[in-house]
């Protein structure tokens, strides 16, 4: 169980660099192109969904493991 715990934690934290990273880069590319704006909102809004689908998925078969 503890290691279920622990590859939950590991799932959850990538998830969170990968979504960091994401916005990151989004802020930096509509700083650049202001008029791309809703074209890199709407791509970020998209990878952020897959991420954290990925990361629950991971969560869900880490614990369904144990």
């Amino acid at each position: 169980m503890v290691l279920a715990g622990i590859g939950a934690g590991i799932a959850a934290l990538a998830a969170g660099i990968g979504i960091g990273k994401i916005g990151s880069s989004a802020m930096e590319g509509i700083a650049r192109q202001p008029e791309a704006a809703s074209k890199i909102q709407l791509a970020m809004i998209i990878s952020s969904a897959f991420i954290e689908g990925v990361a629950l998925f991971a969560v869900v078969v880490a614990l369904v493991k144990a």
